[in-house]
């Protein structure tokens, strides 16, 4: 019989979960993680960042072969969509990384248990099977690392056929010939350019009067044109108040945010991408006495700790971003403290990346940020139109820009539009983790011809010296 006795049991296998089960695992901690899917590696893994990435660059091969390659001289006829093999291509990718995370388990000697996981007593947690039965662990320590659910929208319901979540939106077929998409954050933009580069007439509707709201408003505004060349319409300042969904079509119902006239649209299918919420239902919280603040997060302190001795969290459950990346980094944290060891985060230098193309990044501050904290700045830019690499890879929409405190020069933020601007952003993170001034990464050689050469010159336009504008 399986031993049930751990130092440390993690619910939830997301990269929060799974990084932390290996950290403790690496630390010298018997360590056991709990999951309810069949396959490990949580939302992201499964029907999140993977699988929408795969059908990003799917897609943007398809549009590239179709309009953009005859301008490097390479001629292309008849290039035809198979989506049932651009489908499998994001299947194959999952499962890749899921066995890879199953692997990575078996090597580092974590035990997983199968079920939904709730925490019966501190230091006790319930595993119940798909079948109903159930088993009880028991665990010096209990992490919480369950991620978080698809937010709804009252009025819409999601049956994942015609009003479809993020997750109905990874396995479209066949391909819809229009698209409501409700929402114009990461998840909304970068599902419907997807399916726009695909040949589906993509409506973006969303409550506010931007899109990719809480970014850069310079950067928000340039995407949104962007966008809108590439094919996407935008109804902003428009809340959703109905849906009708039929045999063909899902009919919604639309008004302005500020008061007017309702209006409905009609598409094949309408995408829900107006956030997630924390999933912390069904763990036993409450029973065992786990603070929850009012978006019902866990409450935690500066090391994940909860107000009950041995029970922590990460991630999507407690406050602060959504992101894969960010609750990576707790887990570690989490297990070095669990483990005696100091550990710290740096959430000003985490990195946030919408995947559509070109892609935006940002990390630190924006310029409303600084406005509103009485912050005296400076800023420098830097258009992509005016850099070698990406003129040579036609791909010249979008600028680099860095912010500076107008006193120290320490850089305070960093907002890219432009080509691999995910790989790029980081850079402009580590320069702000080690205190970096603008002049820092101005006098950083930059390999010539590269993209990166952008992030020089804003630099130097921070001080009013770019070279090549």
């Amino acid at each position: 019989m399986a031993d049930t006795n751990f130092d440390l049991v993690v619910i939830g296998s997301g990269p929060g979960g799974y990084v932390a089960a290996i950290r403790a695992a690496q630390l010298g901690m018997r360590t056991a993680c709990v999951e309810m899917r069949a396959t490990l590696g949580g939302t992201c893994l499964n029907i999140g960042c993977i699988p929408s990435k795969a059908l990003l660059t799917a897609s943007e091969k398809y549009e590239e072969a179709r309009h953009h390659l005859g301008a490097f001289g390479v001629k292309v006829g008849g290039v035809e969509l198979d989506l049932d093999a651009l489908m499998a291509h994001k299947d194959k990718v999952v499962k890749s990384n899921v066995e890879g995370v199953d692997y990575l388990f078996k090597k580092n000697k974590v035990t997983r248990f199968h079920g939904r996981g709730s925490i019966a007593a501190p230091g006790k947690v319930t595993v119940t099977k798909d079948d109903g039965s159930a088993e009880t662990i028991t665990a010096k320590n209990i992490l919480i690392a369950t991620g978080s659910d698809v937010m709804p929208l009252p009025g819409v319901e999601i049956d994942e056929k015609r009003i479809v979540s993020s997750t109905g939106a990874l396995s479209l077929n066949p391909l819809p010939s229009s698209m409501v998409v409700i929402g114009g954050g990461y998840i909304g933009l970068e599902m419907g350019t997807v399916y726009a580069r695909l040949g589906t007439k993509v409506t973006v509707v969303e409550y506010l009067d931007r899109v990719l709201p809480g970014m850069d408003g310079e950067v928000s505004k340039q995407m949104q044109r962007i966008l809108q060349k590439q094919g996407l319409t935008f109804k902003l300042g428009m809340k959703v108040t109905g849906a009708k969904s039929g045999k063909k079509s899902v009919a919604l119902t639309v008004e302005p945010a500020k008061g007017g006239a309702a209006e409905t649209l009609e598409a094949d299918v309408v995408l829900v991408a107006i956030g997630r919420r924390p999933y912390t239902e069904g763990l036993g919280l409450e029973a065992v006495g786990v603070e929850l603040d009012e978006r019902r997060r866990v409450k935690v302190d500066h090391h994940f700790r909860t107000n009950v001795p041995g029970i922590w969290a990460i991630g999507d459950v407690i406050a602060g971003p959504m992101l894969a990346h960010k609750a990576e980094e707790e887990g570690v944290v989490c297990a070095e403290v669990m483990a005696g060891q100091s550990g710290h985060i740096n959430y000003e230098t985490i990195p946030g990346v919408v995947y559509t193309w070109p892609e935006v990044a940002s990390v630190g501050r924006t310029e409303e940020q600084l406005k509103e904290a009485g912050v005296a700045y400076k800023v420098g830019k830097f258009p992509f139109s005016a850099n070698g690499r990406a003129r040579a890879m036609n791909s010249t929409d979008g600028f680099v820009k860095i912010l500076a405190d107008a006193k120290t020069d320490r850089i305070l933020g960093a907002h890219i539009i432009g080509p691999n601007a995910g790989d790029m952003i980081e850079e402009l993170g580590l320069a702000m983790e080690f205190g970096a001034s603008a002049e820092d990464v101005a006098r950083t050689s930059h390999a010539h011809p590269t993209l990166t050469e952008a992030i020089k010159e804003a630099a130097l336009a921070v001080d009013g010296r770019p070279i090549h504008i």
